[in-house]
């Protein structure tokens, strides 16, 4: 009997299935050092020790999508190693900051199941979270992936479909204990813009672009110790549609969270993912834009905002380009074009 984990199958998943993912991580400096040489992250937060010091934290914390990163990747081996493609992310709540030293360990439940009328493929919807070594809830998250069966047809299963909230209330937000806006000093992020700088439906057109390397994005996933198969099996991809490896969408969530920093330099901490869809695969040589619209901004107190944002990533082409497609789109209620890859409902927290 060969003995080597070949994945999780749809037929192998039921409801209330409960996964404790092993290989706990902790997570070092060097990590860190990684994930901003690879995303090109340039909030201050997390490239400026002094300033998280002055912030109120007794520790540097980790950038909250690599603590998302690091998390997710433990999953995948459970859940998403026979996955066609993740479809999205549904309350994604950052509990508690995570810090250089901290060992996280991820236990999932099965939340719903659904059978693709191609008899291919189903969807199986899972609840995760993060636990640091101390047992404490540090990252809590829903997602749904597209999963191979072992064998074509449908078995009609009875299909459960998880209520999932639309976003997480600016009132249910964990604003970490430690922070402390009071003394925030805009001259470490390089902009002054703080809450009421912002307009609701404002749309920042962030510029910047980023070109995927083959080398950089395997690298990324594996720092992540990602290895869902899309990824890094070229050899298997060759003989797909896409003809080549895709890029891990979670890469590109950084990417475009990083390009954000142009115009939001001051949105610091992620306090939510309230939902988040894949649109079309990236693949190495893409290159990565971003914009973001203010869905919704409120004072929380003691110096304190949210911010509601929308972010689209997009590849290969200029906003001004895209948007009047995007906003026929909109009005017709129809699918963006192929140029999106990326639509990203979310919540930072910045000085007011």
């Amino acid at each position: 009997m060969n003995k080597a984990n070949t994945g999780r199958f749809f037929e192998d998943f039921s409801l209330g299935q409960v996964l404790e993912h092993p290989i706990p991580r902790t997570i070092t400096e060097a990590d860190a050092s990684l994930y901003l040489a690879l995303t090109g992250n340039r909030f201050s937060l997390y490239c400026n020790k002094e300033f998280a010091f002055q912030l109120g934290y007794s520790k540097q914390p980790l950038d909250n999508m690599l603590v998302f990163h690091i998390a997710f990747g433990k999953t995948v081996n459970d859940i998403s190693l026979n996955a066609v493609a993740n479809l999205g992310y549904a309350e994604v709540e950052f509990l508690l900051p995570v810090f250089v030293g901290d060992t996280l360990s991820v236990v999932s439940e099965v939340i719903g199941l659904r059978e693709n009328s191609n008899g291919k493929t189903g969807i199986v919807y899972v609840h995760s979270r993060a636990m640091n070594q101390e047992g404490y809830p540090v990252l809590s998250w829903k997602r749904w992936v597209m999963v191979h069966k072992k064998e074509k047809g449908m078995h009609n299963t009875y299909a459960v479909e998880p209520q999932l909230k639309n976003s997480v209330g600016f009132g249910a937000l964990s604003i970490p204990e430690e922070l402390n806006i009071q003394s925030y000093d805009d001259r470490y992020s390089g902009e002054a813009y703080r809450l009421d700088d912002y307009d609701n439906r404002e749309w920042i057109d962030h510029k910047n672009g980023l070109t995927i390397d083959n080398s950089e994005h395997t690298m990324a996933t594996k720092l992540y110790q990602n290895d869902a198969k899309v990824h890094f099996n070229n050899h298997q991809m060759e003989n797909t549609p896409h003809q080549q490896r895709l890029v891990y969408g979670g890469h590109i969530i950084s990417l475009c969270r990083n390009l954000t920093q142009n115009g939001l330099a001051n949105a610091q901490w992620i306090a939510a993912i309230n939902g988040g869809s894949h649109l079309n695969p990236s693949y190495a040589g893409d290159t990565i834009y971003a914009v973001s619209q203010v869905l919704k901004k409120q004072e929380l107190g003691s110096g304190i905002g949210a911010l509601r944002l929308r972010t689209l990533g997009f590849k290969n082409a200029d906003w001004e380009e895209l948007k009047p497609l995007y906003e026929k789109a909109v009005e017709s209620k129809s699918k963006l074009s192929s140029d999106f890859v990326l639509d990203l409902d979310y919540t930072v927290l910045i000085p007011s």
